[in-house]
């Protein structure tokens, strides 16, 4: 009987792990192991756990601000833009207007329409083109005058400033045309100096009410 016991004690079927009170206890002290552990070092994991929300936060408030940072640039930068978008509009129409009141209502003089044409347009082989066409009329006004001579230098030349009001201007405005038709392409002529150089025809053309 006592060698049948320590053989079931000893067999498969004769384990402990078949035992149901040793597996109870077993589990208590696992139990009563993981609770003592938690207890022991529930401070370090919750310094941990604040350690990590910590920098989280510290993370998000600079994605934040770097965000806010960026729209705000996005923002100053369209408007910007958007007010040199207004001040070219303006400054277009404003053009126009003055186109139109200098073309219809402050000239019948039709070379002298299709000479503001070619100042006020948007590309600046048509400044040159202002130029040459006021020089053109000058001579005209210098032949109806009664001025002589084969070009219009050669009148110019021939006239005074007693005879002739505005020569210094005159000279000044054919021989920016001169270096025009020498020079080509290589001439450089800003729309601003083109208004100077037709504001100083205008000035002549207006004298003599030829426009």
């Amino acid at each position: 009987m006592d060698i049948s016991n320590n053989l079931l004690g000893d067999s498969f079927f004769g384990s402990k792990w078949f035992n149901p009170d040793y597996l109870f206890n077993q589990a208590v002290l696992f139990f009563q192991y993981l609770f003592d552990f938690n207890v022991d070092n529930s401070a370090q994991i919750l310094a941990v756990y604040n350690t990590f929300l910590f920098f989280l936060s510290l993370f998000f408030l600079t994605l934040i601000s770097y965000c806010a940072v960026r729209m705000f640039e996005i923002r100053s930068k369209e408007n910007k833009h958007l007010r040199h978008e207004i001040a070219e509009y303006a400054h277009h129409q404003a053009e126009r207007e003055k186109k139109r009141q200098e073309g219809d209502g402050g000239s019948k003089n039709e070379r002298w329409i299709k000479t503001l044409s070619y100042l006020f347009s948007q590309h600046a082989s048509d400044w040159k083109l202002a130029v040459i066409e006021a020089d053109t009329m000058l001579e005209s006004l210098l032949d109806q005058l009664g001025f002589k001579g084969v070009s219009l230098g050669d009148k110019l030349k021939s006239s005074s400033s007693e005879s002739f009001r505005g020569l210094s201007s005159a000279w000044e405005v054919h021989t920016i045309r001169n270096r025009i038709a020498h020079e080509g392409t290589s001439f450089k002529l800003s729309q601003h100096e083109a208004k100077r150089i037709i504001a100083l025809y205008e000035q002549i053309f207006r004298q003599f009410g030829y426009i």
